[in-house]
């Protein structure tokens, strides 16, 4: 039976194709391609005995057994879970790790239901190897401009205010600190890099990328190192703002987007006991640099800002973020800047380095 096929592409991903992962979960939830939804042709356990038998038997021991564990009433819902996503979703393409034999045989099953979609061939692995090639070719290659500046200062949202910007922490799902860390899980290694890669691939093809100045390691996941490599040769401006106004913006990022997030998903009692225990563990994660008597003066500052925001007081946290900026982050950042003696082009407030940030985007269009 010929069952057709499409070549790995990162046109795929750059257009918004749907895509089926017939993967196991397990290798899904090690790292995926972004939007694929996963309607694996084998579970975790059928797929571990199939591999033992292959190792133990042969192949065509592990082939049979496969058909006998995915047969019956299992392989009926599973080509439903299938024909059901492509009438929603009628240009959906399949793919498993090499574009072998799970995707040829979800695609025959498909076929036999009256539904024919094509594979990706050489599956997954082909269409990373598309990708971490295309992430290696724009940051070597394209402009690349930096954003840097105190905590508070809105660097993020200076990033998505730019049409050619890379938000690197959202990718990481991590705002790069102690009190970065997202109530969700961290993406794994691979999918923060198909994440980079595709919000790489929305930028206009010959748009230069502006990213904040971070350190490798955001979180959980790294940097890709020639993206590393790139980023500490590119050039960097500054955003410099006051106490007050990066206070509030603290504010919205450290307990308001929090408190939002986990209401939302966990309910207000649920909800607020998850957001104090992640707060309190930020700070208690400091212990060592902040020292014992700083440190329990801001627990103690902490627990009455919960107890006034409690009363519809958010304000409140602002007695403990206050210190802990002046006091830790402020220092900290400054002590980075005299040991690594960096240069800016630019050092300006939130709105100015906007526009400087436009301009020289601009004025730095990549010619391939």
């Amino acid at each position: 039976m010929s069952l057709p096929t499409v070549a790995a592409s990162c046109d795929l991903l750059r257009d918004g194709r749907p895509l089926i992962d017939v993967r196991a979960p397990v290798e899904f939830a090690a790292g995926a391609l972004p939007g694929a939804v996963n309607l694996p042709l084998m579970d975790d356990e059928e797929r571990h005995q199939v591999g033992l038998q292959y190792k133990q038997v042969g192949p065509e021991s592990a082939v049979h057994l496969g058909h006998q564990l995915v047969s019956g009433g299992i392989k009926k819902a599973r080509i439903r879970a299938w024909v059901e996503y492509v009438e929603q979703h009628p240009d959906a393409i399949l793919y498993c790790f090499r574009g072998g034999m799970r995707s040829q045989l979800s695609q025959q099953w498909l076929k036999e239901a009256g539904v024919e979609r094509p594979r990706i061939a050489g599956g997954w692995k082909a269409m990373r190897h598309q990708v971490c090639q295309m992430i290696d070719e724009r940051v070597e290659q394209a402009p690349m401009l930096l954003i840097g500046g105190l905590t508070g200062c809105a660097k993020t949202e200076l990033i998505h205010a730019l049409d050619n910007g890379v938000d690197l922490e959202g990718c990481a799902r991590h705002k790069g600190s102690a009190f970065g860390r997202h109530p969700f899980p961290a993406p794994s290694q691979i999918d923060f890099e198909h994440r980079l890669g595709a919000d790489m691939l929305q930028l206009a093809p010959d748009a230069p990328s502006v990213m904040e100045d971070e350190s490798r390691f955001i979180g959980s996941v790294n940097i890709p190192l020639t993206a590393w490599r790139a980023m500490e040769q590119a050039p960097l401006i500054r955003v410099e703002m006051p106490l007050d106004w990066r206070l509030v913006q603290i504010q919205k990022d450290y307990i308001e987007g929090l408190w939002a997030i986990y209401s939302s998903h966990y309910g207000d009692f649920l909800g607020w006991a998850l957001m104090q225990r992640q707060l309190r563990q930020a700070l208690l994660r400091l212990r060592k640099r902040l020292g014992s008597a700083r440190l329990a003066r801001l627990v103690r500052m902490q627990e009455i800002a919960f107890s006034e925001h409690k009363r519809g007081n958010a304000s409140a946290h602002e007695a403990w973020l206050a210190p802990l900026l002046s006091e830790y982050y402020d220092p900290m950042y400054r002590y980075q800047l005299e040991k690594h003696e960096r240069t800016f082009l630019h050092v300006g407030d939130w709105d100015n380095s906007l526009a400087f940030a436009r301009e020289w985007s601009a004025t730095h269009r990549w010619q391939r």
